[in-house]
């Protein structure tokens, strides 16, 4: 059976929290739809990107991928520390190249992933711009990644719970600024990030 791995992040841009870099191997012929088909009500099943999906959505799928017989997954996090040491790029570039590697370490199956994310010379690698919305085994690694990262940050969310972790999940919105305002930040935050 040929197959194919897909790979997404989650978290370039939040100000506390790791990124989080999601994969996925599937074969070749496997038919994306039905996964889609749990979350479509009418219509056909259409491929979308994890963040245009509500959290029960990627939940749904999340959990139908991990057990599926067929599909394979695995999930990296770097820490917003090393983050701030050696940037957001470079800690993708870690993260893409662990969870892939789980999966397939000889680096001899095909690996497809969204733009901004790459690995090391030697992968058979292709980067796609908006992946996680036409490539189907993207949108599934973004599935991976997303809801991976989304319970990371509602843990954080109990240890920290003025911060409000598990709502914004870490981005920067204005009550999640008005805390670090308020109460500084914590080591969960981005430094570099953060501009108050």
């Amino acid at each position: 059976m040929e197959y194919v791995i897909g790979i997404d992040e989650a978290g370039r841009g939040a100000l506390a929290g790791p990124i989080c870099v999601g994969a996925v191997m599937m074969p070749k012929d496997f038919d994306w739809r039905e996964v889609f088909a749990l979350i479509t009500k009418r219509g056909d099943p259409v491929l979308r990107d994890s963040k245009q999906l509500s959290a029960p959505q990627r939940t749904i799928l999340y959990d139908y991928i991990v057990a599926h017989g067929t599909l394979k997954h695995s999930w990296a996090m770097v820490d917003a520390r090393t983050i701030d040491t050696h940037g957001i790029a470079p800690a993708a570039r870690a993260a893409t190249l662990q969870a892939a590697s789980v999966l397939a370490p000889q680096s001899d199956i095909p690996v497809m992933l969204d733009a901004g994310l790459t690995l090391p010379v030697g992968w058979q690698q292709e980067s796609f711009v908006k992946g996680d919305e036409t490539i189907p085994v993207i949108s599934l690694a973004s599935m991976i990644a997303k809801v991976a990262r989304d319970r990371h940050m509602e843990a954080l969310g109990a240890t920290a719970p003025e911060y409000g972790f598990e709502v914004h999940k870490g981005y920067g919105t204005s009550a999640h600024m008005q805390a670090i305002r308020k109460l500084g930040m914590t080591p969960e935050h981005r430094r570099t990030f953060v501009h108050v």
